[in-house]
């Protein structure tokens, strides 16, 4: 097959304007014949199901959890990014377009990307009219601060919980469509396949997790907004439900699956404790505009600190090594996410790691704390402060920035960061690989769609620090709605689809015997004892640093495991109740089909770019 991106001719910035102008449309009364299944319900699906009702089409949602609230995208903590410029500090559409393609290396479609650089602002002013708390400054105008990879100021945010307050607005709106009959909610549904009529995608085969149910459901179109895969490394900052199958089960009948090997791994997560540890917890990448990450110069302090005989704060300026700013001193500590994790990783195998299992580097607020309390004590007048009342002044700074960040890192680790720099260490983070789709965001399936971070089109090999949050909230509120339409104006006398076809009868079929295979194999192994030797396959082979030898060995070990657990898994309970372990054993099942994938992807790709370093 010939891959047609469908990318509009034309100068990049005319583009969008244009292809809008062109493309057919849905009028009012044929909408609402039309149905449309988005499945996931985070900001790329929450918003899109909000908006493909709110235009007057019939949307059936699907989410996995209790809740649409529950997504995923409601931990994403630093921010959202979007070409204000309102810190008057040079920013534009175009600047915002050029980092996004520079950070992932070149490897994005760029008409995309300057189509999310240019709806960027709406986000902005969608959600505000939501009613979505951003941060604002003293005059009460929106805040920005800085991310990796950029010169400018151009992420918009709420406190450390940004990711929370968009998923509410969005959230709202979906609650106000669902209060008028446009969206019919299918809370704790997974889908399992989808369903292909006359080589369009026409509707999923879906599961009830809680009664063990086979649903069918058909549509004239299906939108997959289910997240990344970045749980195919077991330990993982993403939610323990995250997984790929959706994405997985539209490629495995025939959607294209485009870069699987471009995986970011997040340089400032809370260290891994130990064996048994079943996820990473992330702290936000907006701690580096005030945190300054170092290890100490001298390999005998290193081993002290480990040790318990010396604390990090006993030591000197001219003992730490920042290794970040003596390196880039143009970026400093916001480099962007794929050099900041090599470099930290380069210090812990060199062995300057500074945690019990060689794998931490520091994270210091002390000059933030300093440099925020002469400024306060400036303003409030006090004369000759103490360097105590300093400190006191600028901690109250930082608490009020990131003060659920430092929270949540004292209750993991059991230290107060207040008091001594953070522990951090690079942790399997966001997918930039994922469902291949062209400008309409339309798969290589007609009339099967994917958006959010479940396509593949816009971060390229890395994405930039707050780019997520504002390519989910982009394609969901101000791309699908559009193209969507397109696809769809041929459908207005296509009358509902019929879930009684062959079609759906050959998917339930399929769906049903592989449930029926997990509950009646008795092996000796749990799912967990397949996902954990996956993911120290991927972790060790496939994580931050790639060889061929190493890929090659991936690739065979992945092989021999994948068999291993059709032959080997016991999955306990019935498939007729709520069984979390009957659910899990499918989505491993996905990951171990997707590893093997992802080793190849990397093994053929002998350059370096982004998040795969080779």
């Amino acid at each position: 097959m010939a891959l047609d991106s469908k990318v509009p001719k034309g100068s990049i910035k005319d583009k969008w304007t244009d292809y809008k102008n062109q493309i057919n449309l849905v009028n009012p009364a044929n909408k609402r014949h039309i149905d449309v299944i988005v499945v996931g319900t985070g900001l790329a699906g929450g918003s899109a199901s909000a908006t493909l009702a709110e235009l007057g089409y019939n949307v059936k949602s699907f989410a996995y959890q209790d809740s649409p609230r529950r997504a995923h995208s409601i931990a994403a903590q630093g921010g959202i990014n979007a070409a204000k410029n309102y810190q008057g500090d040079g920013d534009s559409t175009y600047r915002l377009f050029y980092d996004t393609v520079k950070g992932g290396d070149y490897r994005s479609r760029e008409a995309n990307v300057y189509r999310l650089a240019e709806v960027s602002a709406n986000i902005i002013d969608q959600c505000v009219a939501q009613g979505v708390p951003f941060a604002r400054d003293y005059g009460g105008l929106l805040d920005n601060r800085s991310f990796g990879g950029v010169l400018v100021s151009r992420t918009f945010y709420a406190k450390g919980q940004t990711g929370q307050q968009l998923l509410l607005g969005a959230y709202s709106a979906m609650n106000r469509q669902i209060a008028r009959g446009k969206i019919e909610m299918f809370n704790r549904h997974e889908m399992l396949d989808v369903v292909i009529v006359d080589g369009k995608a026409r509707g999923i085969i879906a599961r009830n997790l809680v009664t063990g149910e086979i649903e069918r459901h058909s549509a004239h179109a299906v939108v997959i907004a289910s997240g990344g895969y970045g749980n195919v490394y077991f330990l993982s900052t993403n939610a323990m439900g995250s997984n790929v199958t959706a994405g997985w089960k539209v490629h495995k009948k025939g959607a294209y699956f485009a870069n699987p090997c471009y995986t970011q791994i997040h340089p400032t997560c809370i260290p891994r404790s130990g064996d048994y540890q079943s996820k990473l917890t992330l702290m936000s990448e907006s701690l580096r505009n005030d945190g300054r990450i170092w290890v100490p110069k001298n390999l005998e302090d290193v081993q002290a600190i480990r040790d318990g005989k010396l604390k990090p704060t006993d030591l000197t300026e001219d003992q730490r090594d920042y290794y970040l700013e003596r390196r880039y001193p143009a970026f400093g500590n916001l480099v962007p996410r794929d050099v900041a994790s090599r470099a930290a990783k380069e210090r812990c195998d060199a062995g300057y790691g500074v945690n019990a299992t060689g794998e931490a580097v520091y994270l210091d607020f002390a000059a933030s704390f300093e440099r925020y309390g002469k400024e306060q004590a400036k303003i409030q007048n006090i004369s000759n402060p103490s360097a105590a009342k300093i400190k006191e002044l600028g901690q109250e700074i930082v608490r009020a920035k990131y003060g659920n960040l430092f929270q949540m890192y004292e209750k993991i680790v059991d230290e107060n960061p207040y008091e001594t720099p953070m522990m951090i260490y690079p942790a399997v983070h966001y997918t930039m690989g994922g469902v291949w789709v062209d400008y309409n965001l339309m798969t290589t399936i007609p009339g099967c769609y994917a958006i959010g971070e479940a396509n593949f089109s816009d971060h390229g090999a890395n994405r930039l620090g707050a780019s997520a949050l504002m390519q989910g909230l982009a394609d969901g509120y101000f791309v699908l709605p559009y193209t969507i339409g397109d696809y769809l104006a041929n459908d207005i006398r296509t009358g509902k689809i019929a879930t009684d076809s062959p079609e759906f009868d050959a998917a339930e079929k399929e769906v049903s015997e592989r449930i029926n295979f997990f509950i009646n194999n008795k092996g000796t192994h749990s799912v967990d004892y397949y996902h954990k030797k996956l993911g120290k396959i991927m972790w060790d082979k496939c994580g931050m640093s790639r060889n061929e030898e190493g890929l090659k060995t991936a690739i065979e070990e992945i092989s021999t495991l994948r068999k291993d657990f059709w032959e080997n898994v016991n999955v306990p309970g019935t498939a007729s109740e709520y069984n979390e372990q009957l659910a899990k054993a499918g989505m491993v099942a996905d990951f171990l089909e997707l590893g093997e994938l992802f080793a190849k992807d990397a093994l053929v790709r002998e350059e370096s770019a982004g998040g795969h370093f080779r």
